[in-house]
């Protein structure tokens, strides 16, 4: 089983970065989730779901902490979330202790259908928007 958890994880990942987001960058309604390089310290920008509630932003990563976003937040937590075309500077926390699953439920169904499919670690963030 862990076999094909890592071969899924490489497969989507791979499929992910060199079609599906460069793609999805480019389209003015996907969100996007900023975060700086732990490594390089450059703005690294990935498509993601989730719902704006009040000041917050959730999302559920598929990854967990293999998602190179994530841990990208656990070395900076400050960062920015494009919605609706308008960026917003935040605080992300990743949250281990939240139902993942549960929490897709009320978060958008195509987007959720998605994680619960390819995901193999999910892992809830919550970012406090600052603006």
């Amino acid at each position: 089983m862990a076999d094909f958890r890592e071969l899924k994880f490489k497969a989507v990942t791979a499929l992910q970065r060199n079609v599906v987001n460069p793609l999805a960058r480019r389209s003015k309604a996907q969100i996007l989730l900023e975060t700086t390089g732990r490594s390089s310290g450059r703005p690294r920008r990935t498509p993601v779901g989730g719902r704006k509630v009040g000041q917050e932003f959730w999302l559920v990563s598929e990854y967990g902490t293999k998602s190179q976003y994530v841990r990208n937040i656990q070395a900076d937590p400050r960062v920015r979330v494009r919605i609706g075309g308008r960026w917003h500077r935040g605080t992300a926390h990743p949250l281990p202790e939240d139902d993942a699953r549960a929490r897709l439920r009320t978060l958008p169904r195509y987007n959720s259908a998605v994680v619960r499919a390819v995901g193999t670690q999910l892992l809830t963030v919550r970012v406090d928007l600052a603006d």
